[in-house]
């Protein structure tokens, strides 16, 4: 990324200011405007999220926030109710109280001097939900929004369940939040009421696993602010932006198709990154196009960011298995609408073990499968992080335990865009039974590179609000709908659809092993086919280079320590993943502060015992300025009976050492067709 310390409009930055709430809570913000706002007011942006503004996120947010500001926009870093040193306690996300604090926050930011009374939200992840979510309440002032690594569906289309499926990331987000919304606020800015704010946190911030995996079907407590619920309540423009190797790309079609606004949507090879940081790359001039869109939308100006195709892709070139790549091959492709007329829908019958040609006539066959609990320990994170290594790696020992169906070899190049579907009609053994389908570009050398891949829990073939039992040996027809995706397979090369009934440990095993028929002829595979267009990036204005503010500097007082590692005992037949995640001690010498945070993850199972599944968590959070030393130890373990959930965590909290608050949790959940 490009360093820009010669900006348009000279910056003036308040490191901390309070933004009061109408029941007397403060809010903790950070705030880059330009000077010449003092005397000529200027829209404002709005950055919400509860990830601690004067530490955790300064560094990334000092790339940003600076340089917009330096673009002409007053850009506010606003930590939610109960994080950094916001006052209060965070129980839960997307609470109608996050929102209602949004909505006043953007009431005090149009009302302030230096603004024109014109505001934008925008965030990645967290931010990306809460801009989105916030847009649809329609506050007054709120003109435009940017959005990455979002979704509008907090049932279907988030970290909690995937196709009915529990993901192992329900678990670890939540220790990620059980982690930071029990961190002490900086005594430098709150003085000596940290303690009791600190007490507050450890005391009432609770364990939000206990509500995520209360509610295993799409009930009214994820409909709260789905904005896929209603999505004419969105009225102002929106900007929506993913990456292929992040969890939330399905989320930007969805958009492009079902609002009525001014829209773009922007989909790279990235992970859970702002595309200017973007990995695997190529990174882009992200903040270039953030700068247009809030000219077009705050500021009037008549600029060319609407004549550009709504959706921007990259389609992604055939690349070896990796669990990780710095740069994905490949180019830019445009489409006007979504969805496509650019994008034509495949219907290719499965035959026994072979994935046939449209139109082909295909036999009828009963192929079984009855996979081993070790499929999936290839899979990586449901979401890349980039860092340890986490994307999936080379398919073919997960290929040993599926039902496996290949193409012919392509004679000639083949591109998809979108989602694929996978309609099957199958048989189960057990009442509850699942079904993970995984699409993969073949090599002539064998290896297979997964490109996407979707989960059914079978109980919910017919939606996720009543999901009812499988009737053991009755056949079904299912639809199994993949993550969306652009890439191609190149001539010599083979398309494999592989079909296995565990997934783990990206996703919770069901009670029992289960065996799985499918019958052929009546199944098939339906790839979105984009052909060939040699005109993409001739038609379409390239992006310039990333660049951004000079970032903030830190330095490392101690190294940290990614790892992730798969182990498997052959005498007591033990598997495990372990994924180490250490930042380090990373110290902030204009604040005289020293921070820790290391993340150990351990998912564990026995042979093919499903009800061996474990899943352990164990957070650490370091603050330190000089006699000021404190620390946060959460650890989260999930565990199950055929019929329960078992949850059991700790919380401890420390200064200089001594523990002074501690606290047990000791839970039964049953499962609910899970």
């Amino acid at each position: 990324m490009r360093e820009v310390t010669a900006l348009p409009w000279a910056v003036k930055e308040e490191e901390h200011l309070w933004i009061p709430m109408s029941d007397g809570t403060r809010l903790a913000a950070r705030l880059w405007r330009p000077v010449v706002s003092d005397d000529e007011p200027v829209p404002a942006v709005l950055e919400y999220i509860p990830y601690r503004k004067r530490d955790l996120t300064a560094v990334r947010d000092s790339i940003h926030h600076p340089y917009m500001a330096g673009h002409g926009y007053a850009c506010v870093r606003v930590d939610i109710r109960g994080t950094g040193e916001s006052e209060g306690v965070l129980t839960d996300e997307y609470l109608d109280q996050e929102h209602r604090d949004a909505e006043e926050v953007l009431a005090w930011l149009a009302d302030q001097p230096w603004c024109d009374g014109r505001t934008g939200m925008m965030g990645i992840s967290w931010g990306g939900f809460n801009s989105l979510q916030v847009a649809a309440r329609r506050p007054p002032s709120l003109r435009a929004i940017v959005i990455a690594s979002f979704t509008d569906d907090r049932y279907a289309d988030d970290m909690h369940y995937m196709g009915g499926c529990l993901l192992s990331d329900n678990l670890a987000e939540a220790s990620t939040m059980f982690a930071y919304t029990t961190c002490p606020p900086d005594p430098a800015l709150v003085g000596d009421r940290w303690r009791d704010m600190w007490k507050e946190r450890l005391e009432g911030s609770g364990l939000w696993l206990e509500n995520w995996l209360g509610h295993q079907r799409r009930d009214g407590y994820w409909r709260r602010a789905s904005v896929c619920e209603d999505y004419p309540a969105v009225r102002c423009p929106v900007f929506a932006v993913c990456g292929w190797a992040d969890g939330y790309s399905n989320a930007v079609f969805r958009l492009m198709e079902h609002l009525d606004v001014p829209r773009k949507g922007l989909i790279g090879p990235w992970s859970h990154r702002y595309p200017h940081l973007g990995e695997p790359g190529p990174a882009i001039g992200f903040l270039q196009e953030v700068v247009r869109w809030w000219d077009r939308w705050l500021k009037d100006e008549d600029n060319d960011v609407m004549d550009e195709p709504m959706l921007r892709t990259w389609m992604q070139d055939s690349v070896p298995p990796s669990t990780s790549y710095e740069e994905r091959p490949g180019r830019w492709v445009g489409e006007p609408s979504w969805p496509s007329p650019h994008v034509r829908r495949d219907a290719l019958p499965l035959a026994p073990h072979r994935i046939a040609r449209p139109g082909e006539e295909a036999p009828v066959e009963e192929l079984t499968i009855q996979s081993p609990l070790s499929v999936g320990q290839f899979a990586g994170k449901w979401c890349s992080y980039s860092a340890p290594p986490d994307l999936p790696y080379d398919q073919r020992e997960e290929d040993g335990g599926s039902l496996v169906f290949d193409s012919d070899v392509l004679t000639e190049r083949c591109e998809i865009l979108g989602g694929p579907v996978v309609e099957l009609d199958v048989a189960a053994s057990e009442p509850v039974a699942m079904i993970a389908a995984r699409l993969s570009d073949v090599a002539p050398d064998g290896r297979a590179t997964r490109v996407t891949y979707g989960l059914l829990n079978l109980t919910h073939r017919d939606g996720d609000d009543d999901p009812e039992p499988v009737e053991p040996g009755r056949r079904y027809r299912v639809r199994v709908r993949l993550n969306g995706v652009a890439q191609a397979f190149p001539p010599g090369h083979r398309v494999r659809l592989s079909l296995s009934t565990s997934y783990w440990p990206l996703a919770w095993p069901p009670p029992r092993q289960a065996r799985l028929s499918v019958f052929t002829g009546g199944s098939r595979l339906i790839l979105p086919v984009r052909p060939v267009a040699e005109s993409d990036e001739v038609s379409m204005r390239p992006f310039d280079e990333p660049e951004g503010a000079p970032p903030l500097r830190t330095a490392q007082v101690s190294p940290g320590d990614q790892q992730w590692r798969v182990s498997r005992d052959l005498v007591g037949y033990e598997s495990a993943l372990e994924v180490v995640k250490d930042g380090g001690v990373q110290r902030f010498d204009s604040l005289d502060l020293e921070v820790g945070r290391r993340v150990d993850q351990r998912y564990g199972w026995v042979a093919d015992d499903f009800t061996s599944a474990e899943g352990e968590v164990v957070s650490t959070m370091t603050f330190r300025r000089g006699d000021w030393d404190t620390r946060t130890v959460t650890r989260t373990v999930l565990t199950c009976t055929e019929d329960e959930f078992h949850v059991h965590a700790q919380l401890d909290g420390y200064e200089n050492d001594r523990r002074i608050h501690s606290d047990d949790w000791n839970l039964r959940i049953p499962r609910d067709h899970l």
